[in-house]
């Protein structure tokens, strides 16, 4: 998997008004942490960071993170946003080993059509929209499929039910619902009149 580099500058002054012109001149506070590692103050260029994780794997890219003669490899763990007008605030980057698991969030995505649902006058509830899922970098997928063409009226998919990559494993419950059906209101109207 190939990595995308980023630069960053260690000069950045602390607090809130240096991190507000920082914002005016087109840059991102943020801060580098991670096991053996000092947390390092940085700032990336917005545009630079926009198009660094632009990609179909997103905030999971692998970074190649360059400050100060320093090389660290890293993800981009926590993006904090302005509230209203939603632009990237601040970063954390962590340090990872890009051979050793990490846990990250992939999206979930419903494909098929749960025809026996339908003709039930019942509706499918999508419970989680994403997914916590531990692999080695070079393996976390771009999102996970779940196949629903199998449900019943009544019946659901639960976690340890969703098929995944080789070396890739979910976090959490096996039991939680991913993907529930219920009564619609086709249906319930008919009940009740």
């Amino acid at each position: 998997m190939s990595r995308v580099t980023l630069q960053a500058s260690t000069d950045r002054e602390a607090g809130s008004r240096a991190s507000r012109r920082l914002r005016r001149e087109g840059s991102i506070p943020g801060v580098v942490y991670g096991a053996g590692v000092a947390p390092v103050a940085v700032a990336v260029e917005a545009t630079a960071f926009r198009q660094a994780v632009s990609g179909e794997r997103g905030l999971n890219t692998l970074l190649d993170l360059e400050a100060a003669g320093q090389r660290y490899v890293v993800m981009a763990r926590e993006v904090q946003r302005h509230p209203v007008r939603g632009t990237v605030a601040h970063i954390d980057f962590q340090v990872v080993d890009p051979d050793a698991p990490v846990v990250v969030e992939v999206p979930l995505h419903l494909v098929g059509d749960a025809v026996e649902v339908r003709h039930a006058d019942w509706e499918v509830d999508q419970q989680l929209f994403a997914l916590e899922l531990r692999t080695q970098p070079e393996r976390i997928p771009t999102h996970v499929d779940v196949d629903i063409s199998a449900l019943r009226a009544g019946s659901s998919i639960r976690l340890g039910d969703v098929a995944l990559p080789e070396g890739v494993a979910a976090v959490g419950d096996p039991n939680a619902t991913v993907v529930a059906t219920h009564v619609g209101r086709a249906a319930k109207t008919g009940a009740s009149a």
